[in-house]
């Protein structure tokens, strides 16, 4: 029988804005919107932490360079991906409230102004 693992999920509402504006503006605004949703979705603090942990692991496996099955590999190399991304989006899907999509899209407009 496995031992539960009491485990303290991003207590922090730090963020580094300015790194992670950086990262964002390389990905561009149609993925930033999601990103932001993520972090909104991460510092709310009626986010359970068994979601916040799952959405922090998620987001390590896609941004961590090391792969289960190396992406090089045709077809079968993007489906661990695949599979964090399906977990990431169940996720963010159940838990994601309406004020946390208000926060992001602010966060967004702040960030990237339309007309810019």
């Amino acid at each position: 029988m496995t031992q539960p693992v009491d485990a303290e999920v991003l207590e922090s509402t730090v963020v580094d804005e300015a790194l992670l504006l950086k990262l964002l503006r390389r990905a561009g605004r149609g993925l930033a919107r999601p990103a932001l949703e993520c972090l909104e979705l991460l510092l709310d603090s009626e986010t359970p932490a068994p979601a916040k942990l799952t959405v922090l692991a998620a987001l390590t496996y896609l941004l961590v360079p090391l792969d289960l099955i190396p992406d090089f590999i045709p077809v079968a190399g993007f489906s661990d991906d695949l599979v964090a991304v399906t977990a990431l989006l169940g996720i963010c899907g159940r838990h994601r409230t309406e004020a946390i999509r208000l926060r992001a899209q602010r966060r967004l407009d702040r960030w990237f102004p339309l007309g810019r």
